[in-house]
Order: structure tokens, then C-alpha cells, then sequence
């Protein structure tokens, strides 16, 4: 059983307080939210605990993917936090997350995992053994942490990490809601929860390709629904799979037995998709006509917003001839890009109407600033 495994293997000190409480009655009382949640991650939890076990890292940081994305490996927050380990474009980048118009790595379930436990182990040496600050780091920023620390703190605090002033409410409420998880999932029948029966084997294996595939054709011959090869492959971006960037996927026991033993007697073409280089800077209609597509096709496959123009140079995505026998190259398929410029002249502002409007707020906010200070000296009984 993978869940009395991660229970036994807890080893971040635990906290107790108020805001424990609050976020254990909030799963408490969405059980669905809860079931959808577990269930999705049991997809997710074999391979993050053997690799934590690798490690020798606590196995209770398996859960922290519940709090971070509700184990939804497609997640894309406000910030563009992206996967379930919500990696930011530039902190995937320094941890050699691949991202492109193809596949994004942030959102890959191995690469993702590698860099996510790569980065906490960072700041586990960075505060000292501190798994508590580490994992306010991972939310806030070790540099945030590192000032919150410098400055004055609760001396009276059970630990480092609650005597942090000034963290925001997202952060405050960050270990709290990890602490309430681990309560859960240690003691479920206490809470009135049920968590889904996960066995300790792995629920997916890795197979490799060596040709371009369309993804529906791939979860086809794997016998697999497309939802459940997505959220297995979620770093895919587009609609087939450039073997020179994606050499591995990955499918459920049965479905990579079945993808093995199916490809070998499929006939068909595998890719119905290959990519274009823009020889100038086009409208998409006129690239839709150069390639023979519908121009609302091309955009949509490509995902070009309107009135944009395709620059010169620009990879895109378009449909494969019948007669072409090659597969996209490494080099298209690891740093081609689409770059779009607005197609028509910038907006002009006149100068004298901003400069205007300027002026105007900066004279409502010296009075709304005077009648402020006004207010107060009159609250304090002292003339200004």
C-alpha cells in the first residue's frame, strides 16, 4: 500500500495551530474536491516517492503537489506558474526545463519532478536543514526568506519558520495547508475521508519513439482515452510528437504493452503534421494559402491571436504531404520559433493629452494625500 509507505516515511516537523485547523476542515468539507484530487494524483505518486526515497528526502514532500496544482500536471496559474510542481518560466529555465512552441517541461511529470526535488533540496542546504523554510522558500523566494529572517521576529515562535514576520497571505497559509494534507492522508478514517486504494508499482512505464506521431494516433494504438494520454503527456504543446524532442512518452501498463505491440503492424502514415518556416514576414492569410491550409486552421493549430503578422523566420505547424518522408530535425524542433509583430502601425498617443492626464492624477493625489493627513491630525487632536 503506497500511502501506509508515504506515512511511514514522514519526516518534515510537523506544525499545530489555528491555520492547520482551517485548512484541514476546508478538504474536510469538499469531499469531492478531495476524491478528484487523489485520484488524480495516484496517477503521479509512485514515481515522486521512489524518486524522494533515491534522494533519502522525507517522503511526505510527495504531497506537496496537492497544494501547489491539486496534482493537475496541466495546471497554468494567474502568474504562469505552469505543471504540478507550478515551476515559473525562468526558475524552469535554471533548472533545465525545456520550453518552446512544442512541448513546455514545466508540465512534463519526469522533468518536472527531477527539477522540482533538484530546487527544494537546493534550499534544504541553503537554510540549513530547515525543511519548514525550505518550503516557504519554494512558495516566496529564498530571497525573500533569507530578508524575513534578517529582520526583527516572534521570539516566543516554536520554530524559525513561524517567526517570520511579513509573510503574504499565500505563504502564510502555504505550510499550514501542507501540514493539514500530511493530517489527512496520516490518519483518514479519523477525518472522515476516504483516499483512493493505491498499490506500490508504478502506474505508468516509459516507451521511446523514433519517428514523428500524431498524439490522438499514439493514444489510439495505446488503446488509451486522449484526456488520459494528455495528463500523462501534458508537456506536449502541440498536436504530434517530434520524435528528435520527445523520444519517450509515457502510457499506463496496459496501454504501453498495447502501444508496442500496435505500432509495429501500423500501415498508415504515423505524422499528418510537419513544420514551415515563414520566408518572409506574412499575414496569415497568405501563409495559409502558401501551405495549404484554411487561414482559421493555421492560426488555431498555431495559436495566433488577430491581427498579428508572422515574422520572417518563424516556425510554424502545418500538414504533412503525402510524399515526405523525412521527420522535423532536432534543430526545428528544439529552438524553432514563432515570432508574431502587430500588423499595422503602433498606436500614437498625443503627447500634450498624456502629459495632461498626468499632471491632473498627480494633483488628485496630493489633495486625496492633504485631506488624508488632515483627517488624521484632526483624529489626533493636533493642528497641522
Amino acid at each position: 500500500d503506497l500511502w501506509s509507505l508515504l506515512r511511514a516515511g514522514y519526516r518534515v516537523p510537523n506544525i499545530d495551530n489555528a491555520l492547520v485547523r482551517k485548512w484541514e476542515r476546508y478538504y474536510i468539507e469538499r469531499p469531492d474536491y478531495m476524491a478528484r484530487m487523489t485520484d488524480r494524483g495516484g496517477r503521479y505518486l509512485f514515481h515522486v516517492v521512489e524518486e524522494l526515497r533515491k534522494r533519502n528526502m522525507p517522503l511526505d514532500l510527495a504531497l506537496l503537489p496537492f497544494i501547489e496544482s491539486a496534482f493537475n500536471p496541466q495546471a497554468m496559474s494567474i502568474a504562469r506558474a505552469a505543471g504540478m510542481w507550478q515551476f515559473m518560466p525562468a526558475t524552469g529555465r535554471v533548472y533545465a526545463l525545456h520550453q518552446n512552441m512544442f512541448r513546455d517541461d514545466r508540465r512534463d511529470v519526469l522533468a518536472s519532478t527531477r527539477a522540482a526535488l533538484d530546487y527544494l533540496q537546493r534550499l534544504h542546504e541553503m537554510f540549513a536543514g530547515d525543511w519548514q523554510l525550505a518550503l516557504a522558500a519554494y512558495n516566496w523566494g529564498e530571497g525573500n526568506v533569507k530578508r524575513a529572517l534578517a529582520r526583527k521576529r516572534d521570539k516566543r515562535a516554536a520554530s524559525p519558520y513561524l517567526s517570520l514576520q511579513g509573510m503574504p497571505n499565500e505563504t502564510r497559509n502555504y505550510v499550514p495547508k501542507f501540514q493539514a494534507i500530511k493530517n489527512l492522508v496520516a490518519a483518514p478514517q479519523d477525518h472522515g475521508i476516504t483516499l483512493p486504494a493505491l498499490e506500490n508499482h508504478p502506474y505508468f512505464l516509459s516507451v521511446s519513439i523514433d519517428r514523428d506521431i500524431d498524439v490522438e494516433l499514439a493514444a489510439r494504438l495505446a488503446q488509451v482515452s486522449l484526456e488520459e494520454f494528455q495528463y500523462l503527456n501534458p508537456q506536449l504543446n502541440r498536436p504530434v510528437l517530434l520524435a528528435t524532442l520527445t523520444p519517450k512518452i509515457l502510457l499506463p501498463y496496459d496501454g504501453a504493452n498495447a502501444f508496442v505491440r500496435s505500432l509495429p503492424q501500423y500501415n498508415g502514415p504515423l505524422a499528418s503534421w510537419t513544420v514551415w518556416v515563414a520566408p518572409r514576414t506574412l499575414k496569415p492569410t497568405a501563409a495559409a494559402e502558401l501551405v495549404g491550409m484554411g487561414e482559421a486552421e493555421l492560426r488555431d493549430v498555431n495559436r495566433i491571436p488577430p491581427n498579428m503578422l508572422i515574422q520572417t523566420g518563424s516556425v510554424l505547424l502545418v500538414p504533412r504531404p503525402e510524399d515526405r518522408a523525412h521527420d522535423v530535425s532536432a534543430k526545428l524542433a528544439t529552438s524553432g520559433q514563432l515570432s508574431l509583430a502587430p500588423d499595422g502601425p503602433p498606436e500614437v498617443r498625443e503627447v500634450g493629452t498624456a502629459m495632461n492626464q498626468l499632471a491632473r492624477r498627480i494633483g488628485e493625489l496630493l489633495v486625496a494625500e492633504r485631506e488624508s493627513i488632515a483627517d488624521l491630525s484632526h483624529r489626533l487632536r493636533t493642528p497641522l
